[in-house]
C-alpha cells in the first residue's frame, strides 16, 4: 500500500472512529487525519503481532477493520488524557 492511500486510509478510519464513539471529541480534519493514521499504525502493529495479517491490500476487510479498531483504540487514549487535563 503506498503513503497516500495509507493517509487516505487513516482519514476515513480515524472519522469513522469518531462516529462509533459517542461524546465530544476536539479536533477538525488534521485531528482526524492524524488519529487515524496513528490509529492505523497502531490497528497494523497489533493486526501483525496477533493475527499475522497481511495488511499489503487497501480493499481488504480486515485491513479497514483493523485501522477502525486501532483508531477507536487511539480515540479513548486521547479522550482519557484530554478529560484528565481538562478537570484540573
Amino acid at each position: 500500500m503506498g503513503f497516500l492511500s495509507f493517509v487516505l486510509l487513516g482519514l476515513i478510519a480515524g472519522a469513522i472512529a469518531k462516529a462509533i464513539l459517542p461524546g465530544k471529541q476536539g479536533g477538525g480534519w488534521i485531528a482526524t487525519l492524524i488519529l487515524g493514521v496513528i490509529g492505523a499504525m497502531v490497528g497494523g502493529w497489533i493486526g501483525g503481532l496477533l493475527f499475522n495479517a497481511d495488511l499489503t491490500s487497501f480493499f481488504s476487510l480486515g485491513t479497514w477493520a483493523l485501522a477502525i479498531g486501532g483508531s477507536l483504540i487511539v480515540l479513548l487514549i486521547w479522550g482519557a488524557i484530554t478529560k484528565r487535563s481538562s478537570r484540573g
